[in-house]
């Protein structure tokens, strides 16, 4: 069920769309549009306060620079920075590209800086040779120009856009959210990476995660939020606050569950 209605923003075979949310008010979040990309699914967002107007691209994964260009066309969006709720490289896979030339700067959480440095080794077990074989060589995995550090409780007015960042360490040590507060009858907003899906949230297997820091930053970050608090997350469909703590058992029993989703 969608919070909004639904249209089809460069979507991929086999994957759920992700709606375009227009509003009425400026200076606030009320243009998302998004999709799935890649092998992983891997949600991508351009954010912006209306069509026609500087941009703001959450995780651009692989394969998503296609789709994102006829996004950008179609709104007549332009970005000015790009966001990374962590560093794996389902979700910065082209960042680089996207932001080389351009003087766009791409954001990220200084704990997680340091695999930007080195997209394949900080995420797989496996080797760069390996991965292009899987990928069919389409490998874009360099360092970007311009990377800025993100900090905790620090609020961000790119493109107009006013979003808090909140360090959600658990799926990496410099996973973060950002969040866009409630504005008049708009709902909260929150892109939540792999911290937190619809019925979910990202699995803490991989080199970097810790179970014990997920089950803070869900306590922390997550459980204080407004029960219609729209949920943007990582993978998957869109959900709300309210929903998933009714419903998701790592909310409501931080012991056996589901198996996580994300890279």
């Amino acid at each position: 069920m969608s919070l909004w209605p639904r249209t089809e923003p460069g979507r991929l075979t086999g994957c759920p769309a992700i709606p375009e949310v227009p509003h009425a008010r400026l200076q606030a979040i009320v243009f998302v549009t998004g999709f799935p990309a890649g092998a992983w699914g891997a949600n991508c967002y351009a954010v912006a306060t209306a069509e026609g107007e500087d941009c703001l691209i959450v995780d651009p994964g692989q394969a998503s620079i296609g789709p994102l260009t006829d996004i950008l066309e179609r709104h007549r969006l332009r970005p000015v920075a790009v966001l990374l709720t962590h560093g794996h490289l389902d979700h910065v896979w082209s960042v680089a590209p996207l932001t080389a030339g351009k003087d766009i700067p791409a954001y990220i959480h200084a704990d997680d800086r340091y695999r930007l440095a080195d997209i394949v080794g900080t995420t797989f077990s496996m080797s760069r040779e390996q991965l292009m074989s899987m990928t069919q060589g389409a490998l874009e995995l360099t360092e970007p120009d311009d990377v800025r550090i993100l900090s905790d409780g620090e609020v961000l007015e790119i493109a107009g856009v006013p979003l808090s960042v909140a360090h959600a360490p658990g799926h990496t040590e410099g996973s973060v959210a950002f969040v866009s507060g409630r504005d008049g009858e708009r709902p909260p907003v929150m892109l939540s990476g792999d911290l937190l899906f619809a019925g979910s949230i990202g699995r803490t297997d991989l080199p970097g995660g810790d179970p014990q820091a997920m089950t803070r930053s869900l306590r922390s970050v997550v459980l204080p939020l407004d029960d219609d608090t729209v949920v943007l997350p990582g993978h998957g469909e869109t959900t709300t606050i309210g929903r998933e703590r009714a419903s998701n058992p790592f909310l409501q029993d931080l012991g056996s569950a589901p198996a996580p989703r994300g890279l």
